[in-house]
């Protein structure tokens, strides 16, 4: 009876932690002081840098439509999201700046690829048009 018991204990145990772990991995927290962070640049001006810097560094995983679908979307463990999807687009700026700049796991950090702050706000203005 106490082995049945302790197996129990056991198995509860490890399904517990197992399912925090799956569940702290996939939660994305993005610090307060981006998640407040104001777009600087006007969304109507200078799309097509934003639309370029896209091509360039995010297409390929993320898919021309940001669907998740780029020809290197399969070597991605992660999640790639859907950038059309209302819970991406319900992000603030400052949120989606953090998570394409900063990065984490799969997704790279873009500093030193992408040094001037304002162009990685001009790639946000655009990823926002995908969910038109």
């Amino acid at each position: 009876m106490k082995t049945i018991k302790l197996v129990m204990i056991i198995g509860v145990m490890s399904f517990a932690l197992y399912s925090f772990n799956s569940f702290d991995q996939d939660e994305w927290i993005v610090p307060a002081k981006y998640e407040k962070m104001q777009n600087p640049t006007d969304p109507s001006v200078d799309l097509d840098i934003g639309k370029s810097l896209y091509s360039k560094h995010c297409k390929s995983c993320h898919g021309s439509k940001g669907l998740g679908d780029g020809t290197k979307a399969d070597e991605v463990e992660g999640d790639l999201g859907d950038f059309s999807s209302a819970e991406f687009q319900a992000q603030s700026d400052g949120a989606i700046f953090y998570k394409s700049y900063i990065g984490r796991n799969d997704m790279p950090n873009y500093e030193k690829k992408i040094p001037d702050e304002e162009d990685v706000w001009l790639l946000v203005n655009y990823m926002r048009t995908l969910g038109e």
